[in-house]
């Protein structure tokens, strides 16, 4: 694992300072900075020119109160965020996210990273990031709809496809991207379907868009191990998270011949040996919104642990696909000792900085998220695309194309590892390429 290089402690120490009390962002700053010692030390202009001071802060943040009132004429308040980080290789690009524990750090930390994964698909988007501390959660469509409609009065004259693009993220789908597109529409008068990406099909949305994260998260994995001379045909798989990514990152793996036999929730884990059933796992989680627990309910074979750890469950390749630091040093090391061979970062940050130590030092083949989960992104960018020129294009070819662009990810990150002396670093392989790419376009563009 790598330790800071001295010249770049100083950039870090300011960080901390300009930013206090953002822990999720000082680590995504840190975990980027520990890798760039060796392109530093080769290309000194990146510091002479403050490159690194400019990348660690936003081009624009938004802060802004969302006024909505429930379905029992309640007025409430939640408040919104859109942090636009950078924009020197395209647009701003990236979720909005509805989630109780949203504030500034998280989606600063968001943003920063979307900065290098949207630079690592070789698509001309940059990075940004939004959201709420608005919980959707047990709320009806009405006052979801409300909210949204609130919150799209403010953002709206912040957005654009040249501009900023939003998708959706922890508790935004294709309910909250349809309200808050209504509203887009309707304040502006213009049917502008390239400023939301996420979209249904029946409005400008793409196909694959929904399983692109989770599938993409699944070829990467996939070339991991094909560089090693394995294949994920025949491996023992366990996801965590039950949502959108982890059932589609399930979904893959089993189509690709993996034994998919565990997935999680909030509240515990459940272990299924003849495989998971992903169809009565999307109508537990998509349809019936239920917990975990239903899924076992409906399985006899299946059996649910309350409150337990899905890392304690042996497994040759982990998905870690629910949220920030789920995954810490202990349960790395569960994952070691039962024989994991390859771990690939379907949420942001899933793993803590202590458990990618622990993956690295034993040998385990290790995928940031910035890399492994492009593909939500990647996918979002075709759907621009699509958007831009008035097409729409089949399911298997936005497959074949999302495919080709994780292939591509894993290119430019083995090629880095290996060009900057790290060969098999994925994070150090993910984050120097990813900056390179950004820095160099900075400098070009002047100090703006």
């Amino acid at each position: 694992m790598e330790t800071l290089d001295p010249i770049l402690q100083p950039h870090f120490e300011t960080v901390l300072a300009r930013n206090p009390g953002e822990g999720e962002f000082h680590q995504a700053v840190l975990e980027v900075l520990e890798s760039l010692g060796p392109v530093v030390r080769k290309h000194q202009h990146y510091v002479d020119e403050a490159v690194i001071e400019r990348l660690c802060e936003p081009e624009r943040q938004l802060i802004f109160r969302v006024p909505w009132t429930d379905d029992q004429g309640r007025v409430q308040i939640n408040r919104a965020f859109r942090v636009e980080f950078n924009s020197a290789l395209g647009p701003y690009k990236g979720g909005l996210r509805f989630h109780p524990s949203v504030y500034l750090g998280i989606v600063k930390f968001l943003g920063f990273e979307q900065i290098f994964k949207n630079a690592l698909t070789g698509m001309p988007i940059g990075g940004g990031k939004g959201g709420s501390d608005f919980d959707p959660k047990g709320r009806s469509d009405a006052e979801v709809m409300r909210f949204c409609q609130s919150l799209m009065t403010e953002l709206y004259r912040h957005l654009g496809e040249y501009t900023d693009v939003p998708a959706g993220d922890i508790g935004v789908g294709g309910r909250e991207i349809g309200y808050l597109f209504g509203q887009y529409k309707r304040i502006t008068n213009r049917y502008e379907s390239g400023v939301l990406t996420g979209k249904g099909l029946s409005y400008g949305g793409s196909q694959v868009r929904t399983e692109a994260t989770g599938y993409g998260t699944v070829f990467f994995t996939e070339e991991m191990l094909r560089l090693t001379g394995r294949s994920l045909s025949g491996r023992r798989v366990i996801v965590s998270g039950s949502g959108n990514v982890a059932i589609y990152a399930a979904q893959k793996a089993a189509e690709l011949g993996a034994q998919v036999v565990a997935c999680s929730d909030s509240s515990g884990y459940v272990v299924d040996e003849a495989g998971l059933d992903i169809a009565l796992l999307k109508q537990v989680k998509e349809v019936d919104r239920a917990r975990l627990s239903a899924y076992a309910e409906q399985r006899p074979d299946a059996s649910y642990v309350a409150g337990g750890r899905v890392w304690d469950v042996p497994c040759e390749v982990a998905l870690p696909c629910a949220t920030q630091n789920e995954l810490d040093a202990d349960a790395a090391q569960a994952l070691v000792t039962n024989g994991v061979l390859a771990v690939a970062e379907g949420a942001n940050m899933p793993c803590t900085p202590d458990a990618t130590r622990v993956f690295q030092e034993k040998g385990v083949l290790f995928a940031p998220g910035k890399a492994a989960n492009a593909g939500g992104v990647a996918t979002s960018a075709l759907e621009m695309q699509q958007n831009a020129s008035r097409d729409s294009w089949s399911f298997a070819h936005t497959e074949e194309r999302l495919r080709d662009i994780m292939v591509g990810v894993h290119e430019r990150c083995a090629s880095a590892a290996d060009e900057y002396g790290t060969p098999g670093n994925y994070v150090a392989g993910a984050n120097i390429s990813s900056f390179l790419q950004v820095a160099d376009a900075m400098l070009s563009l002047g100090v703006v």
